[in-house]
């Protein structure tokens, strides 16, 4: 069976990937620079590595440049992420209020799979 918007997935990926990683790229500002009603955390090394891994691949994938590989990387830093706040409170993602770090982990590692699509600086 054909999926009901098929004609228009390339454009609606490329949204998805833009929307995804400018959200992204607005966490790491907050950590980097302060910014929207954030708090810079330069002074810690896991924080100031989290923001510029935020910063600079949301900004990455949102334009499709290093697609696959920023998208890995960030896949990755959300499962730590969610590893060493959110688990060991508990078990359950909707408990210990880890259900967006776990999302992003699983979209960049599907775009780290699917690539940066058509509408994108790589064009991969």
């Amino acid at each position: 069976m054909k999926p009901i918007l098929g004609a228009i997935e390339s454009p609606v990926y490329a949204v998805m990937r833009f929307m995804v990683g400018g959200l992204f790229a607005c966490h790491g500002a907050q950590k980097l620079f302060g910014a929207f009603g954030g708090h810079a955390m330069l002074h810690n090394p896991l924080m100031l590595t989290a923001g510029i891994i935020e910063f600079g691949g949301g900004l990455l994938i949102a334009i499709g440049l290093l697609t696959s590989v920023a998208a890995f990387i960030a896949s990755g830093e959300m499962a730590v992420a969610y590893f060493l706040q959110h688990a060991r409170v508990d078990f359950w993602p909707i408990v210990n209020k880890g259900e967006l770090a776990v999302i992003y982990c699983f979209i960049f590692l599907y775009i780290a799979s699917h690539g940066a699509g058509r509408f994108a600086v790589d064009k991969s």
